[in-house]
């Protein structure tokens, strides 16, 4: 499990993804970049990072699902993930 601070962190910056990106497309629509250094920093959509939502995991994190590997192992193993089963061959 992640930490709450981390998981809290990453809600704060889609806050403020979310809050700035019309004036930020403005900004860069007209080509000021001056203006653009002086809104915060996790207000850039490239400062968002994916994190599986039952843990909070960063890393292995399938977009599709919105969960990390792991969690998805386990899910597609008791069929929790409906047309998902274990391949074998």
């Amino acid at each position: 499990m992640a930490k709450e601070s981390m998981k809290a962190r990453e809600v704060k910056r889609e806050k403020l993804v979310a809050k700035y990106a019309a004036k930020r497309a403005a900004l860069k629509k007209a080509g000021d970049f001056l203006g653009l250094q002086k809104l915060p920093k996790n207000s850039a959509k490239v400062r968002l990072h994916n994190r599986c939502k039952l843990t909070g995991r960063p890393r292995g994190y399938i977009r599709t699902f919105g969960i990390s590997r792991n969690i998805f192992r386990d899910m597609a193993l008791f069929g929790l993930i409906p047309g998902v089963r274990k391949a074998s061959w």
